[in-house]
């Protein structure tokens, strides 16, 4: 039988538990936030789990600048629909559902037209830390908290079949490098490297492997090798030894950088074929430098990509689901969060943080 479509009012705000940050650099504590009323296309979604992804670290700590305090992290968010505005069409109450890095998009500009909204000409709204396009008070909070409300064009389905713990990180980690593995053509006949084996890494790896490329992970040691080909990595090259880049030099079609640590650019272009392409998705502290023969001798492409729209991440999600991907996770309370952060940024776990919703 199909579930009730069931209409909040529209004037009804709610107040929902979080754990965010009052100051920054300051540790995360429970907090109370206010959840606006449902807009006609809105949906609200009681959540069951949130990721912890690295950028939030970098927010908090304010590493990327100051925000407005408090602030509620968390851009990896998956729940139930437990409310929609009167004109909702898409999601229904009770559908599994999840959100990502944006929550709203000009939706007028060619980026937003194509379906690619994290490339808005205005800016995308980010999940938390962004203002409202709507009102001059609202101040986007994120996933570490009981309930969220979206509007309904940002809010994808979670495939049944998907351990909703593990599938939270490809939110952020799954989408953001199945987009440029799909742009540059992984796949059979493709060899494919990924440089480490972290948060992102490890999830590159196994799409990767799921969509036919020959893998490789290049990593600073040896510590994860039995996991990169427990992941399906073809081989784990630790560029600890020296002779690496000569060894493996013109081999590949393809190499997604998710580390963003300073890296010898030139040397990983020199491991592309012709038309091979080097895609960064880290953020490392320095510029880039690399030897313009290293481009023009064998055509190659260094470029970069963000997370990928809407529609392509619920084409990630469905493949995920069709192929049995999702995150390595350790699953923890919200009491928890502070101890987790500390162990992302000393890379003590493996692979991602999840937080139990229930524990907020």
């Amino acid at each position: 039988m199909t579930a009730p479509k069931l209409t909040a009012h529209l004037n009804e705000t709610t107040t929902t538990r979080a754990w965010g940050c009052t100051t920054a650099g300051g540790d995360l504590e429970p907090l109370n936030i206010e959840r606006r009323a449902l807009r006609e296309n809105d949906v609200r979604i009681a959540i069951e789990y949130s990721g912890i992804c690295h950028s939030d670290i970098h927010t908090v700590r304010g590493d990327w600048g100051e925000r407005k305090y408090p602030l509620v992290p968390g851009h990896e968010i998956i729940g139930r629909v437990e409310a929609v505005g009167a004109a909702v069409e898409k999601h229904r109450v009770g559908d599994r559902v999840g959100v990502g890095c944006f929550i709203n998009s000009c939706g007028d500009c060619e980026a937003c037209r194509a379906g690619e909204e994290s490339y808005c000409a205005n800016g995308a709204v980010l999940t938390y830390g962004s203002q409202d396009r709507y009102t001059d008070h609202e101040y986007s909070q994120g996933g570490y908290s009981q309930q969220i409300v979206v509007q309904e064009s940002f809010v994808v389905s979670v495939p049944e079949s998907l351990d909703p713990a593990a599938a939270t990180p490809l939110l952020c980690a799954g989408i953001t490098t199945y987009s440029p593995l799909k742009r540059w053509g992984a796949g059979p006949g493709k060899k494919v490297a990924i440089i480490g084996l972290g948060g992102l890494g490890h999830v590159a790896v196994k799409i990767a492997v799921a969509m036919g490329a020959e893998v490789t992970v290049f990593s600073h040691s040896t510590a994860k090798r039995e996991d990169a080909l427990r992941f399906g990595a073809h081989e784990h090259v630790s560029t600890a030894d020296e002779s690496f880049a000569a060894t493996h030099r013109e081999s590949f079609d393809l190499i997604l950088n998710t580390v963003s640590v300073d890296l010898d650019i030139d040397a990983y272009l020199n491991l592309l074929r012709l038309d091979g392409a080097l895609v960064l998705l880290g953020l490392p502290a320095k510029p880039l430098s690399a030897k313009t023969r290293t481009f023009t001798g064998r055509r190659r492409v260094l470029t970069g990509s963000l997370v990928g729209g809407i529609p392509e991440t619920q084409e990630m999600l469905d493949f995920c689901a069709a192929h049995g991907v999702t995150a390595e996770i350790e699953l923890i309370d919200a009491a928890e969060i502070n101890d987790a952060y500390q162990r992302t940024v000393d890379s003590q776990v493996r692979y991602r943080f999840v937080i139990d919703a229930t524990t907020f």
